[in-house]
């Protein structure tokens, strides 16, 4: 049995009975059968699809974001946001699918040469608990608009998520098959992954977990897309407004209760401004509401396990144990953790070495420019930074030297459907979003007339 439990009350939620060898098999067949009729469809009756799927996500959006809430501690106001950002990528993809795919023209020495973008068939997603719906979301929006069918494996403590998920489509009219929640455990994915009727694979989610997903996959010469941890930098430089960058950097670590690969995860800062900036962000962590998910005002929830809140704080520990301090938080009870956050952190310490997934940053300073990107650049994940000045060009100058996939001037890092989104070094590979996300899962067919 797979087990959903409330992270804020301790209270099992919903038992779920893990598929069988037969009932996995079923589902990829029917999704296999189903790949046949939908690559097939037009541009034009997929929209229409999509556009059911964002109507039906803005109808119902309360109903699925408290089940988010239930069952990984999200806020609920930051749940119902999620939401509707899914209802956004399945506009967008909608909207731009057909132009994305288009047949692209090339001048050769044939009478007529171009390339053709066609679907592959069934793309399993492997998927986290901290989005449960939005990561999802941005991989089926796209998936289906290029002619796949997805079949999910999700986190098993979302696994009411995951079906709402599979319940979204079938209430918008989609055919049936098209998307497929696999109410199984990792346990199972490895001979997915092998099955031939599977034609490739996404994953959201740690490096063990990717790295075994890749190994699998290219064990069997399986294209994989990779979106993995991060330990993003909040640069802050000597002339930033410090007002408005921490107006910035408070929910660009906090929100979601800081369980975010893309959550700014060490705050490096020009040391002549380290004291006044300092004092300004934790006057407003100590503002943020902590308690009850479902009280409209909390930002702050309980941490979606009880175990990954002790290893925060065993992280916090170990840092002041080198030589950090504690500024304010530091205490958890079960699944809260206070927001803390620490100051004097150093490049051999744990909070800024690893990911720290939680409410919790630490801060490190700097005394040059080329110091400050050595700092973000000291790091095995390179999945952004996020820098803050009132220099453009200086901004401008700099964003090669960062070996990340994506930097961000005075915003906090985000996902947007309109950019490509993903990382470098052990952030992961490949990309989702965008155009490119969209070609990440077809054939790029070469079409030569001589």
């Amino acid at each position: 049995m797979i087990q959903s439990q409330n992270p804020y009350t301790g209270e099992v939620i919903e038992e779920f009975k893990e598929y069988t060898k037969p009932q996995i098999n079923e589902a990829i067949e029917n999704a296999d059968k189903r790949f046949k009729s939908w690559k097939k469809t037009s541009f034009k009756e997929r929209e229409n699809h999509l556009k059911n799927v964002a109507k039906e996500l803005n109808k119902n959006k309360e109903e699925y974001a408290r089940d988010i809430s239930l069952e990984m501690g999200k806020p609920i106001i930051q749940a119902v946001s999620e939401i509707e950002k899914c209802a956004w990528v399945c506009e967008y993809y909608a909207e731009n699918a057909e132009a994305q795919l288009a047949v692209k023209k090339i001048d050769t020495d044939g009478s007529r040469s171009y390339v053709r973008y066609e679907p592959i068939g069934v793309v399993l997603a492997v998927m986290p608990w901290n989005y449960p719906f939005w990561q999802v979301f941005r991989f089926a929006a796209p998936a289906l608009m290029a002619g796949n069918i997805g079949i999910l494996k999700h986190a098993s403590n979302v696994m009411r998520s995951a079906n709402n998920i599979q319940k979204v489509f079938q209430r918008a009219g989609l055919p049936e098959h098209c998307f497929q929640n696999l109410v199984i455990g990792s346990s199972k994915i490895e001979a997915i992954i092998k099955d031939p009727r599977i034609k490739a694979v996404t994953l959201t989610g740690s490096k063990p977990a990717g790295a075994a997903v890749a190994g699998t996959a290219g064990s069997e010469i399986k294209k994989s897309v990779l979106e993995l941890g991060g330990s993003n930098a909040l640069v802050v430089f000597k002339d930033a407004n410090l007002d408005e960058t921490v107006a910035t950097c408070v929910p660009a670590r906090f929100q979601n209760t800081g369980q975010s690969c893309i959550a700014g995860k060490r705050l490096i800062i020009h040391e002549s401004i380290a004291e006044e900036f300092t004092n300004k962000f934790v006057k407003e962590v100590i503002a943020l509401k902590s308690g009850d998910p479902f009280n409209e005002d909390t930002f702050i929830g309980p941490m979606a396990r009880k175990d990954l809140a002790e290893e925060l704080e065993k992280q916090i520990n170990e840092s002041v144990k080198k030589g950090a301090k504690i500024l304010i938080g530091g205490n958890r009870k079960d699944a809260y953790l206070e927001p803390t956050v620490v100051t004097g952190v150093t490049k051999d310490m744990s909070m800024f070495r690893e990911e720290t997934f939680g409410p919790a940053i630490g801060i490190t300073t700097f005394k040059t420019t080329e110091e400050a990107i050595e700092l973000v650049n000291d790091s095995e994940f390179g999945l952004g930074v996020s820098i803050f000045t009132q220099d453009m060009s200086f901004a401008e100058d700099i964003i090669p030297e960062f070996e990340d996939g994506a930097v961000f001037v005075n915003e906090l890092l985000k996902s947007d459907p309109r950019l490509p989104f993903g990382g470098t070094k052990t952030s992961g590979y490949g990309r989702e979003l965008s155009v490119d996300g969209i070609r990440e899962f077809v054939n790029k067919k070469t079409v030569y007339f001589k």
